[in-house]
């Protein structure tokens, strides 16, 4: 706006609207800060199991096994300090040893040994 009034007016009339807009600029940037920060918290994510030997999790899995007589072999250790990914949204785990996870799954054994 600043710009479109120093092009057809002046470079001294648009200094003040120049001035107006960055305040309301400014002003719109803190309102945004403060709902972002004061808004509505995030709601968990819906973690569901259903069914037999069925495994959901809201994050990350490490190792599963649902099957009769089987092992699984541990993941490698994460770095520390790398993020784990939370649910983004609902994590359903439905039908038999079915597995789920909102986040990362290591290793994973659903039949039998």
């Amino acid at each position: 706006m600043g710009l479109v009034v120093g092009g057809v007016l002046d470079v001294g009339a648009a200094d003040p609207w120049a001035s107006v807009a960055g305040g309301a600029a400014g002003l719109i940037g803190l309102a945004v800060t403060l709902y972002a920060f004061l808004g509505p918290a995030p709601t968990a994510a819906a973690v569901t199991a259903s069914g037999t030997r069925a495994v959901a999790a809201g994050g990350s899995i490490g190792a599963v096994s649902t099957g009769d007589g089987t092992s699984t072999t541990p993941p490698p250790p994460t770095t520390p300090g790398s993020p784990t990914r939370p649910a983004s949204g609902p994590v359903t785990a439905s039908g038999e040893r079915s597995v789920a996870a909102g986040g990362d799954i290591g290793s994973v054994s659903a039949g039998d040994g």
